[in-house]
Parts: structure tokens; sequence; C-alpha cells
């Protein structure tokens, strides 16, 4: 009669069952990694994008309480802790100010 016997339970992986593990990470790492764009241009592209709505809204608040438009130079909007509690914001693009036209829509951050 043939006996066959059982190999013994054996603790941790093999070198293949490794491998194969460290080659699955890294084909998600090397997908993953490149989407995140972390502190790139696109990130204060963004920012930007963010400050001139939240100067457009505030712009119209002010008109709303005001009954007109700040100054396009924002200097009195941006000096009311109500609609700017930290201040008026810079351009994180090139750290220049914001200004407003006519229709109190932000010109000249068009990045």
């Amino acid at each position: 009669m043939l006996v066959i016997s059982r190999p013994e339970h054996r603790a941790g992986l093999s070198l293949l069952e490794l491998l194969s593990a460290v080659v699955i990470l890294g084909v998600l790492a090397s997908v993953i990694v490149p989407r995140l764009r972390i502190g790139g241009q696109d990130c204060k592209r963004e920012s930007c994008k963010v400050n001139r709505h939240t100067i457009e809204i505030q712009s119209q608040l002010w008109k709303r309480q005001h009954g007109s438009l700040p100054a396009s130079g924002l200097s009195d909007i941006g000096a009311s802790k109500s609609h700017f509690p930290d201040g008026l914001p810079a351009c994180p693009v090139d750290a220049s100010a914001y200004q407003i036209n006519a229709q109190g829509k932000v010109v000249g951050h068009s990045h």
C-alpha cells in the first residue's frame, strides 16, 4: 500500500509568492502615483479658480448689502472682516492681486 505523507504545515511565503506580490504592488503604484500631481501647477491653477469664484460671490454679496460693487482693486471689500476674515487672497500662481471689472467678474487671471 502506497502512503502519501502530507508535508508539514509551512509558515511564511515562498519566494515566488513574495515576488508576485511585489510585482502587483509595483504595477499598482506605477498607475496611481502619476495621477496624484501633489503640489504641481495644476493645484495652483485650481486654487486661483476657487479664489476667483469666491471673490465674485463676495462681490455680489457686497453689492446686495451696499447697493454697488466694491472698488475695482477690492480695497474696501478686502478690509471687511465679514467678507474676507483672513484677508483678501492673492493669486497662488503668480502672487498678484485680484481685480474686478464693472460687472463684478475677476479680470486678468486666466491661467
